[in-house]
């Protein structure tokens, strides 16, 4: 026995000799580190065939490396995948390689690797998820004052804003409601209970990427996520040496805009600080927006295989809102001249990555999210005489009080080089208090909500497969499956020119729960339905991307085709009271496609390029609002033509952007303020340019143009679009590399 335990210790010593440490640093093509890449080592199993077994997953820290202890000697693969970059792969000996460090390169048309299609760092075009985003350099050229000033420049995005700076935003996606795009900040949803979601006060500050997911993502993302998610993240500190940057412009309409922000990694420690103040006067009276954004980005590197990350984000804005007056260049009505809408949001989020054991990755988070919106009008100065049901200008003091907490776990395991599967829990606590103070009683709603969900990815030869399931306990609608599956295949690999056919199909189903306002009721004559259904959307979804030239070129058209059922509208109980409840009563359809190209023309010059068919039917609505809302008319909002181009240049010295927007006649309402029914919003062109130039190395001179053309359109009836307006101004930068 002795001498077996004297065997084991020389042995287990001899193991622990021969293991290394073995050091990767990921840097992108400027030299700068590259956080939350994706970073698999492979070991080789054999050499006829080449074969790789997975030792082990782990996510780049602020600084851009992944430390890997106790290596045993041998050859290794490591590949990184890093959301906005191409994929890379090097390889490695230990002990020789000690450390090894990775130059990532800028994705060809067909390339990009994105988080959202599959909650983990993947090629886009093996998702089955049509997915674009914005990166740090664009969003830079581009300078949006709103989210919604990015996201009507990609493809497939219909934004219409009520109003002008700070006006209600929405987002219409493949021909369903506004109410049916998921959105997270940092990983946390910041939609309203039921989907409502307000793009023109939500601030890009200090964003390094947007990725907008189109179709539905129920399975991996619930409720909301009915025709798209769109997720934004917060840039991470990289630099030994902290980075201080901060800068100002202004502009007509007596526009003024200051930002700064104190970023750094050092040791086991990265750090993002950042601020944000805009304020404008508008284009006419009532017409002011002001908006301010506080927030930091904070990790610590607990061990080798342990990340923690911690984000907060504070935003509040103060809008003057002109109401309906000017209807498609036609000053029917006067402004509003007295109401205003305030919002005040806060967020946090702590995350917890665990790398290991083997190809596993373990992801524990904890989040809250706290939206105080009200809109109020004292002053009846437009006209209210409720006796004779004329109601345009009534007060009003509209409150929303919603906080959402919850946790979460996901647990990502990579069996094989071939094989991923996903795993996760997910709780939520959803509390508001929502109505009119004038018309009490405010409605106080409380939701819990838990859910399973899993996916397994398989990469097969020639074809991808994207299966999962969601299992939804809803304490609205009850229980719910929620199942999808995506194919792509590579019917062709080509060659120099044609270099690559890749078919592609989905199935999927999206829910949305009910507005607290809808399950809770909110004030007189509604009563409330505690047992209102989801909605949901029947989708699926069949296309083609065909590449060029090595990838550099890439086209793609796809088909979607979307059944909306169990929507919830308003239904009448009581026709003498005209008392009534909200009831799962209506149906709706829409399909159409989408074509796009993508290139890069230089290797500075990217062109992207959509145009989109969109054919909607309302099928089922009993109790319509107006005849807009009858059943067999078009959905309103939704064009039947739409386009968009964005054309970026991003040099060492300067840098420059146009980006067009174009969407064409579509139905609308004007809900009964005018004698004569407005029914349609016309057509409109809406083109911005960017540019900065390098005057010093630290010293950053740009130039903004939003609605160069100066146009004059509606993108909701009633509500002039701001005219041609630009902002100019100056960047500096203090330390950092």
């Amino acid at each position: 026995m002795r001498v077996f335990r004297s065997l084991l210790f020389v042995f287990a010593f001899l193991a622990a000799a021969s293991a290394a440490e073995l050091k990767v640093k990921v840097i992108d093509p400027q030299s700068a580190a590259v956080a939350g890449a994706q970073v698999t080592l492979l070991r080789e199993k054999s050499r006829t065939p080449v074969s790789f077994a997975i030792v082990r997953v782990a996510t780049t820290s602020g600084d851009g490396i992944v430390l890997y202890g106790d290596v045993p000697d041998g050859e290794y693969q490591i590949q990184v995948l890093a959301p906005g970059f191409a994929p890379q792969s090097v390889s490695a000996t230990a002990p020789q390689s000690g450390e090894v460090t990775v130059q990532l390169h800028l994705a060809a048309a067909t390339e990009t690797v994105v988080v959202t299609a599959t909650r983990t760092p993947a090629p886009a075009p093996e998702s089955g998820v049509s997915v674009a985003l914005l990166d740090a350099a664009q969003l830079e050229v581009m300078q949006p004052i709103a989210a919604s000033d990015a996201l009507r420049f990609l493809p497939g995005a219909i934004v219409n804003t009520s109003g002008q700076r700070g006006g209600l935003a929405s987002l219409f996606v493949r021909g369903g409601d506004s109410r049916y795009n998921k959105v997270l900040i940092d990983d946390v949803p910041v939609n309203d209970s039921g989907g409502t979601m307000d793009f023109g006060p939500v601030r890009l500050t200090d964003v390094s990427r947007v990725e907008f997911a189109r179709g539905a993502q129920s399975t991996l993302y619930g409720s909301d996520a009915m025709t798209s998610v769109i997720q934004t993240f917060s840039a991470t500190g990289s630099t030994p040496t902290p980075e201080l940057k901060f800068g100002a412009d202004g502009g007509n309409l007596d526009t003024a805009h200051g930002f700064t922000s104190l970023s750094g990694a050092r040791g086991r420690w990265d750090y993002d600080f950042f601020g944000d103040q805009f304020n404008s006067a508008g284009k006419g009276p009532n017409d002011d927006y002001s908006n301010s954004v506080q927030g930091a980005n904070i990790g610590l590197q607990l061990s080798p295989s342990a990340l923690l990350r911690v984000r907060a984000r504070h935003a509040n804005s103060h809008t003057g809102v002109q109401g309906e007056w000017d209807f498609n260049n036609q000053p029917l009505l006067p402004p509003d001249i007295d109401q205003q809408a305030r919002t005040n949001d806060l967020l946090g989020s702590a995350e917890l990555t665990l790398s290991g054991p083997s190809g596993w990755q373990h992801r524990l988070t904890g989040f809250e999210y706290n939206h105080r919106r009200s809109n109020q009008d004292t002053v009846p100065d437009r006209g209210c005489d409720p006796g004779n049901f004329i109601f345009l200008d009534c007060p009003f003091n509209a409150i929303d009080h919603f906080n959402r907490a919850g946790f979460g776990y996901q647990g990502d395991y990579s069996e094989r080089a071939w094989a991923h599967t996903t795993l996760g829990f997910e709780f939520e606590d959803e509390n508001a208090f929502v109505g009119d103070t004038n018309f009490p009683p405010l409605t106080h709603g409380l939701r819990r909500n838990y859910a399973v969900y899993s996916q397994q990815v398989l990469q097969l030869n020639r074809l991808s497969v994207v299966a999962g399931g969601r299992f939804v306990h809803n304490e609205t609608f009850g229980n719910k499956f929620v199942p999808r599956v995506a194919l792509t295949y590579l019917a062709l690999r080509g060659g120099q020119f044609f270099s690559g056919t890749r078919l592609r199909f989905s199935y999927a189903t999206g829910i949305k729960e009910a507005r607290f306002e809808e399950a809770f009721a909110s004030g007189p004559g509604i009563v409330p339905n505690l047992h209102l259904k989801a909605e949901e959307n029947r989708a699926f979804e069949a296309g083609i991307e065909q590449s060029f030239l090595s990838g550099t070129y890439a086209f793609s058209a796809v088909y979607f085709n979307n059944l909306f059922r169990n929507q919830i509208d308003f239904a009448i109980v009581d026709p003498i009271t005209f008392t009534g409840e909200y009831e799962n009563i209506d149906r709706s359809f829409a399909h159409g496609a989408e074509v796009e190209f993508h290139g890069r023309l230089l290797s500075r010059l990217s062109l992207d390029a959509a145009y989109n068919y969109t054919s909607t039917q309302i099928l089922e609505q009993p109790f319509p609002l107006d005849p807009q809302h009858e059943p067999g008319n078009s959905l309103i909002r939704r064009p039947k033509h739409s386009g968009s181009l964005l054309l970026t240049y991003l040099g060492s010295r300067w840098g420059a952007n146009v980006g067009g927007s174009f969407v064409g006649r579509r139905p609308d309402s004007d809900f009964f303020v005018l004698p004569t029914p407005v029914t349609h919003a016309a057509g409109y062109a809406r083109v911005d340019l960017g540019g900065w130039y390098a005057v010093h190395p630290r010293i950053t001179a740009y130039l903004n143009i939003e609605n160069v053309l100066d146009r004059h359109y509606n993108e909701v009836v009633g509500y002039p679009a701001l005219p041609i307006n630009f902002r100019a101004g100056l960047r500096f930068r203090i330390g950092g590399e």
